[in-house]
């Protein structure tokens, strides 16, 4: 078991998505569920196929990322292994494939799923049957320090390893099911928390994707032909293109630009302009813009870090390694800002992405002419 979190995610620094391990559920020994028994494939066949079919995707339209698989063929891996195998490539992205099966026929629907506590009936049931495949590894009770997935006071125990990566796991997550609903056409059973072995062990934004109900024939036959595969291994390979282009469209280590003549920021550019000296916002308090006055190049969303009575001094150290941040001053206080976009989803990438760098209060600001107005009002100002 993991004494913490360790390793490159752990600061959150590194940058891009260039490493990804796809992890295809069960496999060898251990079938996964076996649906309706109506065909000869089991969830551990459709995992690999989808599995194999999304990192196709992946190596075709992505030169610069890495895809590395817990198991290409059908043979069974560790629970543990699988995630350690992406903890040794320090990978920036952990993505597990599975099928669901339930009691009643009719249940369907696909989800995805992150690490977390929460303990309701449906999520430890799923729980229960994803992490009970560590009784057919060899010393599991001492490999896994007496953990008994059938016992949900086992579940108690559960440390949250993944908290530092839970904002990028969740926004990862939302985009696969936003693929299955709009693109595929799947029933959307959501984004849930659930305390699962495999993702709680690795050290990176980490989920687990049930593709759907194996026990539901409509779901099954989709999930048993090389449409419904080939569908949702690009579902999930358009997400993770969403994903990467998310991730890498802002930089924690931005290049302070030398601008010697004005430091009037430019809309829509990720990187803040910044200048050596004066790095603050306009310095001359002014009334509240009045819209018909107001340019709207100069309207823009950023996103405050902190505010303080201080002034600091605008090195990266005094902002958990993030460069490019400036201030504005409001009502006697230096408010920290960095990131400049007139796009408000952009922005709020931008918000996730500071919070994951240790900001997290984080929040998106509007401004014009370097005052404060409100998101509504620059909305409506930027249309």
């Amino acid at each position: 078991m993991l004494a913490g979190i360790t390793g490159h995610g752990q600061t959150s620094q590194k940058e891009g998505v260039h490493t990804v391990v796809i992890d295809a559920g069960h496999g060898g020994k251990d079938p996964g569920n076996l649906g309706t028994r109506r065909y000869k494939t089991t969830e551990k066949d459709i995992a690999l196929i989808v599995a194999l079919k999304l990192g196709g995707y992946i190596e075709e339209n992505f030169e610069d990322v890495k895809v590395i698989y817990t198991r290409s063929t059908d043979v069974l891996v560790d629970l543990q292994e699988r995630a350690q195998i992406a903890n040794r490539a320090e990978a920036d992205l952990f993505i597990s494939i599975h099928c669901d099966a339930f009691t009643k026929s009719s249940v369907s629907g696909a989800t995805t799923l992150v690490m977390g506590q929460n303990h309701d009936d449906d999520n430890l049931r799923v729980a229960m049957r994803e992490n009970s495949v560590i009784y057919l590894e060899e010393n599991y009770e001492e490999k896994y320090e007496g953990f008994d997935p059938n016992d949900p006071s086992s579940y108690q125990a559960y440390t949250l390893y993944q908290s530092n990566f839970m904002n990028q796991s969740v926004s990862f997550a939302i985009k696969v099911q936003d693929q299955f609903r709009t693109r595929v056409n799947r029933k959307d059973r959501g984004v849930k928390q659930q305390p699962l072995m495999v993702t709680k062990m690795a050290v990176m934004p980490s989920v687990l994707i049930e593709l759907g109900f194996l026990t539901n024939p409509a779901e099954e036959d989709f999930l048993n032909s090389d449409k419904g595969q080939s569908y949702m291994a690009s579902a999930i390979y358009r997400a993770f293109k969403e994903y990467k282009e998310e991730r890498e469209q802002f930089h924690l280590n931005l290049t302070p630009v030398n601008q010697s003549t004005s430091t009037k920021p430019t809309p829509n550019s990720a990187q803040p302009t910044v200048g050596k000296e004066n790095t603050s916002l306009e310095k001359t308090p002014a009334s509240k813009p009045d819209s018909k006055q107001v340019d709207t190049k100069d309207v823009y969303y950023c996103v405050q870090l902190a505010t303080s009575g201080i002034k600091k001094e605008l090195v990266s150290q005094n902002f958990n390694g993030v460069e490019g941040v400036r201030f504005y001053e409001d009502g006697g206080l230096y408010k920290y800002i960095v990131g400049q976009t007139t796009d408000l989803k952009t922005a709020e990438a931008l918000k996730m992405k500071m919070k994951d760098a240790g900001f997290k209060d984080a929040f998106v600001v509007a401004l014009a002419n370097g005052n404060r107005i409100s998101i509504s009002e620059a909305s409506k100002l930027l249309e």
